[in-house]
């Protein structure tokens, strides 16, 4: 051996880059910034509402809980779905079949313990599809379990025959039209074009109350952050990183080994699962479900919301449902002939100069500063090394 390959062995060993750990702070960052604004929203809000604008502003987050859905599915998972509204009214419909047998369970003047529709359509007896719904605990796994069973075959018999992109919309929006046909059609046991209301009581606590209308309050704002935190999650996992390969090349997933058809196809049954946890929410806030919400307008309006907020941000979906329908709200109350047109400009405005929504503007800024301040911090420290007085000695000169 030589000195110099004696000297080459003792050199240390070239430091391996490895990841940095996130901080237990950096992890807990983001539920802690939305536990304050679910602080926010129940102990400031109530102190500059009424109970009117309160409901509008719960209506407002039941629609935040589809965008979310729908920046999982389009967003991460590039699946343009124009029929949430179908997968919003089955959980809309399943609480409120319920409500309406709890209605009329406590009302002895109801004829035959029948809706009255039913008796206008000449039934006698509740049909079969309605029994089940008289139990609480049945409805409310069908507010969950129906969307999902629904968007999970319908995904696997779409996503396995490798149907993505504009032909996925299309299936999607005509889903959706089905889905107001068959309601409106099947009068005697949706209500038709009426479709189902007055809902005083659930589980013996009248709706109508105002402790009653606050606990709902209270319900959908913790519902909507529990569903942001859980779809954070699964974005930030691996499975979410798999959902994201496949939006950007889902022939090289397949030819790695795995299967497009699954991840997508679970993608869209939980972003069905929370609309139809939203379109449930929806029932108790606004007192009604009519085909009127659903179907094709409904489910674009939900889509133009989440590409106003940013699909590539679930939180930015939600702000971005909560600002659209807060503008609609704000237009047709201040131009009532005219908000229509004030809501397609505010589209086109956001979509022209924010390709990226109200998102990408806020991780626009945030970058800017954070620039801005790197540059300050650094140009700073340089100004005081080089402006710093410089030591003397007795006679003047610098040491």
């Amino acid at each position: 051996m030589t000195a110099d390959d004696t000297r080459a062995t003792a050199r240390p060993a070239p430091a391996v880059a490895t990841d940095p750990q996130p901080s237990l702070l950096a992890r807990l960052r983001g539920p802690l910034v939305v536990a304050a604004l679910v602080a926010a929203a129940l102990l400031v809000l109530p102190l500059f509402l009424d109970q009117f604008r309160l409901n509008l502003f719960a209506q407002y987050l039941c629609y935040a809980i589809v965008a979310i859905g729908i920046a999982l599915a389009w967003g991460r998972g590039g699946m343009l779905t124009l029929g949430h509204g179908v997968y919003f009214g089955l959980g809309g419909y399943a609480l409120a079949m319920h409500l309406t047998l709890a209605r009329i369970a406590e009302d002895p003047m109801a004829p035959g313990g029948l809706p009255d529709f039913m008796e206008w359509s000449g039934l006698e007896t509740l049909p079969l599809l309605w029994r089940p719904f008289a139990h609480p605990a049945f409805a409310l796994a069908a507010v969950v379990a129906v969307p999902g069973a629904v968007a999970a075959l319908l995904g696997w018999a779409v996503f396995r025959q490798r149907v993505r992109g504009a032909y996925f919309a299309i299936l999607n929006q005509a889903l959706a039209a089905a889905f107001v046909i068959l309601i409106i059609g099947q009068q005697h046991l949706t209500g038709g074009t009426n479709g189902l209301t007055d809902f005083p009581t659930f589980a013996g606590t009248d709706l109508y109350s105002p402790e009653a209308q606050w606990v709902v309050f209270v319900i959908v704002v913790i519902t909507t952050a529990l569903i942001y935190l859980l779809f954070r999650h699964v974005a930030g996992s691996r499975y979410g990183a798999l959902l994201v390969a496949v939006r950007d090349g889902e022939d090289r997933v397949r030819f790695l080994g795995y299967n497009p058809t699954w991840i997508k196809t679970f993608a869209y049954t939980l972003s069905a699962m929370a609309a139809g946890i939203a379109g449930a929410l929806f029932v108790p806030v606004m007192g009604i479900i009519s085909p009127e919400m659903l179907g094709v307008v409904p489910s674009i309006m939900f889509v133009l919301a989440v590409a106003i907020g940013g699909r590539y941000s679930l939180a930015g979906a939600a702000v971005g449902a909560v600002v659209m329908n807060a503008a609609q709200t704000t237009f047709s109350e201040n131009f009532a002939n005219g908000w229509l047109y004030l809501q397609g400009v505010l589209f086109v405005v956001v979509i022209a100069f924010a390709p990226r929504g109200l998102a990408g503007i806020a991780q626009s800024i945030a970058a800017t500063v954070q620039r801005s301040w790197r540059a300050r911090a650094t140009g700073g420290a340089a100004g005081s090394a080089a402006g710093a007085p410089q030591e003397t000695d007795a006679s003047g000169s610098p040491r």
